[in-house]
């Protein structure tokens, strides 16, 4: 399939976990991609997966950068029509020891640096009256996460701000959805996995079962559950898709 053919997607976090997933399936199917991320060495590691996808440098926490990188993009390769929102951290803190350097630093990245992608990406949308915007939130966007505050009042508000897109631009060719996984099958589970073996005496494969609980199927959700979902959101005819949340985690929430 082809559909894609002619239009310019980005995808932030793009060097790894559900970011590369959904910049593959976005090349195979015709899109041209720009990746960005802190660490070219990963990023150079998908653009190897799949012809058209290109790598840009961007610090999701720097407007600046955020800015930049996106013009970049947009001038090479033309107006991004499809933007991924997928960069983010997971960092945990019980709430009575967290210092606002701490939530900033969530905030900055998993709220402030969708927001500001979203922005850059936005006139190119307009003027073509087209676009697809993907936020990739969590089922922490839904309920709270014990001893993840920040990261969870920012998966939380990311979906407040696509719902707030997809209000602004009814009947328009843009529509906005969030995607909100369970635990997924990446390198940051994998090290979280790490982490709580070690602190709790556990095998990693005991570990693994123990974080698997909160999905409710019990097992981690695999890349490729999250990339069949985005591929429906960017398809041309589903434009009446529109100020969604697509919850993933095995179950109801």
């Amino acid at each position: 399939m082809s559909h894609l053919k002619g239009k310019h997607a980005l995808v932030t976090g793009g060097g790894t976990g559900i970011g590369q997933g959904i910049a593959v399936m976005l090349a195979k199917l015709g899109a041209t991609v720009t990746v960005t991320g802190r660490r070219i060495e990963t990023l150079k590691e998908t653009c190897s997966l799949e012809p058209n996808i290109f790598p840009i440098v961007m610090d999701m926490s720097s407007e600046q950068s955020i800015v930049s990188g996106t013009a970049a993009a947009i001038n090479e390769r033309g107006p991004t029509l499809i933007h991924v929102a997928n960069a983010g951290i997971a960092e945990t803190m019980p709430i009575h020891r967290m210092n606002l350097e701490f939530w900033n630093k969530i905030m900055r990245t998993n709220l402030d640096g969708v927001f500001l992608g979203i922005r850059e990406a936005l006139p190119g949308m307009r003027e073509n009256n087209y676009g697809r915007i993907i936020t990739i939130s969590s089922i922490a966007g839904l309920k709270g996460l014990k001893y993840g505050a920040a990261y969870s009042a920012s998966k939380h508000a990311i979906i407040g701000l696509t719902k707030t897109i997809s209000e602004e631009y009814m009947s328009t060719g843009i529509t906005a959805n969030a995607i909100c996984p369970g635990y997924v099958r990446t390198p940051i589970v994998d090290r979280n996995r790490d982490l709580i073996a070690k602190r709790s005496n556990l095998t990693n494969e005991d570990a693994e079962k123990a974080m698997s609980q909160d999905n409710r199927h019990k097992r981690l959700i695999e890349i490729n559950e999250i990339t069949c979902a985005a591929e429906y959101i960017v398809n041309p005819h589903s434009e009446s898709f529109n100020g969604q949340t697509i919850e993933i985690a095995g179950g109801q929430i």
